[in-house]
This record gives structure tokens, sequence and C-alpha cells, in this order.
């Protein structure tokens, strides 16, 4: 029997270091790592290190902008939905599930043409939880 957590289409996480409480994430097992929304971003280095600053809306629905800095973990070149390669730069950071923190390295693109502000891709999902598509918010906060 597999006790790994089973999480919905949908979850609602909590990303602690960023200050972000009750995003609503969208599980999506097509995509290899997970997006967060950001407005726009710069990248940039100082003392030999990149750094990528973005303004972050936590809600889609929100208008509140936070600007954040870190520092950038690794570039990837991916291929969005529509087929078009580009750059993305990832930052690892602390994510809420379920009452525990999970480490989870996460991308940064406008996604304020969708229906989500985030995606918990697979290299997130894999080897954590199994999904099931029929259910929603399993993992939700109860702190």
């Amino acid at each position: 029997m597999n006790n790994k957590p089973i999480i919905g289409r949908t979850e609602v996480v909590d990303l602690p270091e960023l200050g972000m409480y009750n995003i609503t994430a969208k599980t999506d097992t097509g995509a290899d790592t997970s997006v967060l929304h950001c407005e726009d971003f710069e990248v940039f280095e100082k003392d030999g290190h990149h750094f990528i600053s973005c303004h972050i809306c936590p809600h889609l629905e929100d208008a509140e902008m936070m600007t954040l800095t870190f520092p950038i973990h690794r570039e990837r070149v991916v291929k969005s939905s529509f087929g078009q390669t580009e750059t993305r730069y990832i930052f690892i950071t602390k994510i809420r599930l379920f009452d525990r923190l999970y480490d989870i390295k996460l991308s940064l693109r406008d996604r304020s043409s969708m229906s989500y502000p985030m995606l918990l891709g697979r290299n997130f999902i894999n080897g954590k939880f199994l999904v099931d598509v029929s259910q929603k918010n399993l993992g939700k906060n109860t702190l």
C-alpha cells in the first residue's frame, strides 16, 4: 500500500519564505517545473552571483503587488505549451502543503491570462504525492 499523500487537481498552498499564503495552485503533471505568477522580472548580477527581482501578485484577482528578490538556482530553457522556447530562471523556496514544509523549485512567468497563479509541476510532485484529478484542495492547510 502506498503511503504518499494524495493531492487534487488544485491545492491551496503557502509560500511562507515569500510571505504568500492561501495561493491556489493547479496540479499540472504535464509541466516539468512548478511556476509562480509574476508581472515582470529583472535578472542582475551582484558580487558574482545572479539574482532575479520580480513583481508578484499573490492572488490574480488581487491588486496588491509585492517586490521580491531571489538568488537564481539555475537557468533552464523550456518549451511552453504553445511550442515557444524561453529561458526560465529557477529559485528554491519552501512550500507548505498538508501542514508540512517542502523545498520547491519555482520559475516565474506572467500567468495573468491563466486561471491559477501557480502550477505544481512534476519535479515537485514526483516521489512525494499521488494525484487524484477528481478531487480538489486535499492538502488544505489546517493551521
